[in-house]
């Protein structure tokens, strides 16, 4: 189960909406070993489409030095759909490398308002999990 601040949670809805009609993308960092989604990083698409997010390599590079020297780890990877359901695409699953992350997807389909669905990726098995929005840790 992904547990998530309301704060974080309309955080990933708004950077949605604002790059749409491109896919947004980001991170939420948080403690190692914690699990605890708490730093907020919208990442730049460098594919700028619709149908695909890409983080660019220098700023990959950057978001994980800057993770190992606060101690933390991606705890969600998030991106949204822009024309389909809140669900992985092949080309999400191929791209999932962190077995601990939760891939948070949000959908600005207006056939899907506001779908906003977690998952674990692990071995290229795809699992739903319940996210659980609270006001506070």
């Amino acid at each position: 189960m992904l547990i998530i601040t309301r704060d974080l949670h309309d955080q990933i809805i708004a950077h949605a909406r604002a790059d749409h009609p491109d896919e947004a993308c980001g991170v939420i960092a948080g403690p190692v070993g914690s699990g605890r989604p708490e730093r907020f990083i919208p990442m730049f698409n460098a594919a700028r489409s619709p149908t695909f997010y890409e983080f660019s390599s220098e700023d990959l590079l950057r978001l994980y030095r800057e993770m190992d020297d606060r101690d933390e780890e991606p705890v969600v990877i998030y991106h949204s759909h822009t024309a389909t359901e809140a669900y992985p695409s092949r080309t999400d699953v191929a791209y999932a490398n962190e077995p601990g992350a939760h891939y948070v997807l949000v959908s600005t389909a207006d056939e899907f308002p506001s779908d906003l669905r977690s998952y674990r990726i692990v071995d290229g098995e795809i699992t739903e999990e319940e996210v659980k929005v609270v006001e506070s840790y």
